[in-house]
């Protein structure tokens, strides 16, 4: 992601990993733009697709070792998922 990682307290899995707000930047920049294309073309959110985009995102970054198993499961979806 070209962003620093850094060491979190509560994860020993992993030596670095990035933050909450750096997947969501990735992800913001990256996926919901596809989504917007492919998924509202009637102009209106579609937060299921959001939703399932992101948890989709985060379970990539965890197969690719920039999250760990504990960040993947716990973190809360993004404003942009509607929740």
């Amino acid at each position: 992601m070209g962003q620093s990682t850094v060491k979190q307290s509560w994860d020993s899995s992993l030596p670095t990993v990035i933050t909450r707000e750096q997947a969501i930047y990735g992800w913001q920049q990256s996926i919901l733009p596809i989504v917007r294309q492919q998924c509202e073309k009637d102009g209106e959110p579609d937060y299921v697709a959001r939703s399932e985009s992101f948890s989709d995102y985060a379970d990539m970054l965890r197969e690719d070792g920039d999250i760990s198993e504990w960040q993947c499961f716990n973190w809360t979806h993004p404003a942009e998922c509607g929740e």
